[in-house]
């Protein structure tokens, strides 16, 4: 563990924040935990099933370049072996037990939500789950109508468009939060019923804050037992938002500079300070790198000669710029 005092010259007048570097956990990839690496070299396989276990390989990996998001990674994982243990089951002519995939999702912005869901999506298409794999996001206002009657086929033609895929809900608690007399609570009762209709060809997806989406299984406790995966999404540590505007960076082919980095890693702190709670989370990072990105271009469209590197070089004042505006 490592430890340094940090300030800025804006804030001379306030104490230096303390910043604690504690060394990450080792973290077991799931490309090393995969089923399919535990296949003996002996098994024959036709091209299909090949194709088919290279891409659920090609869509784990990329969960698993996710930043954090470990606990997620690893359900994720125990739901792919399960079904593909179940697919060997039904060849031996062993019961098959049905798995219900309908989902909550709990979390704050930015914490992954809709990308994991996208990534269940291919993933199960891919191992035969789901006929499309897509995933169709929808919030209150593509779900409630204005008057009786209109809310239910808001609801169902949202459901058709869903269909071969995944259906997810954001804030799917504002379903709850207008009382008995709203037409929220006509969405709910829509989606329970089609939900079981077709449960051999849609999964549903309900996503909101973690303290709402509680509130909202409270007061629908027949949802509970109809959503068995339910999955927080916790906030990202300093040391992951870190990792994230590294890799939003080298994907459009930037860098820190280290005066660049550090300050990063301060402006994550004191955001961390005055709100307590990230706001946007990785959102957050990536707004803050795009500002970058146009503070670099301000600073370097006044110089006579650019090099490459500073074509490449995000730098701390870069930073500073972004994070005023």
């Amino acid at each position: 563990m490592t430890i340094r005092m940090s300030f800025t010259v804006e804030k001379k007048n306030e104490p230096p924040q303390v910043i604690i570097h504690k060394p990450a956990l080792p973290v077991s990839k799931i490309s090393n935990l995969h089923m399919f690496k535990q296949i003996e070299k002996g098994t024959r396989c036709n091209e299909q099933e090949l194709n088919r276990r290279k891409k659920v390989e090609e869509i784990l990996q990329e969960l698993d370049s996710l930043v954090g998001l470990h606990t997620i990674k690893k359900l994720v994982l125990e739901i792919q072996a399960y079904l593909e243990i179940q697919k060997k089951r039904e060849k031996e002519n062993l019961k098959n037990n049905p798995v219900v995939l309908h989902m909550i999702f709990k979390g704050n912005p930015g914490t992954g939500k809709t990308t994991v869901a996208r990534i269940v999506g291919r993933l199960f298409k891919e191992m035969g789950i789901l006929e499309k794999g897509h995933v169709i996001e929808v919030e209150r206002a593509d779900l409630v109508g204005e008057y009786i009657g209109h809310t239910a086929h808001k609801t169902r033609e949202q459901i058709k468009r869903a269909l071969g895929g995944v259906l997810f809900v954001d804030e799917a608690y504002s379903l709850a939060r207008g009382g008995e007399k709203d037409f929220g609570k006509e969405s709910i009762d829509t989606l329970v019923k089609n939900m079981e209709e077709h449960k051999d060809n849609l999964i549903l997806i309900l996503a909101g804050y973690k303290q709402e989406m509680c509130w909202f299984l409270e007061t629908n406790p027949g949802l509970r037992s109809r959503f068995p995966i339910q999955v927080d999404f916790p906030d990202y540590t300093i040391a992951e938002l870190q990792e994230i505007a590294e890799l939003m960076l080298s994907q459009r082919q930037y860098c820190f500079n280290e005066e660049a980095r550090l300050e990063m890693e301060s402006l994550f702190l004191e955001i961390l300070h005055k709100s307590r709670e990230y706001s946007g989370n990785a959102r957050l990072v990536r707004n803050i790198i795009e500002k970058s990105i146009r503070q670099q271009a301000m600073r370097l469209v006044e110089q006579d000669q650019v090099s490459r590197n500073d074509l490449l070089t995000i730098t701390r004042n870069d930073i500073l710029l972004a994070s005023q505006n």
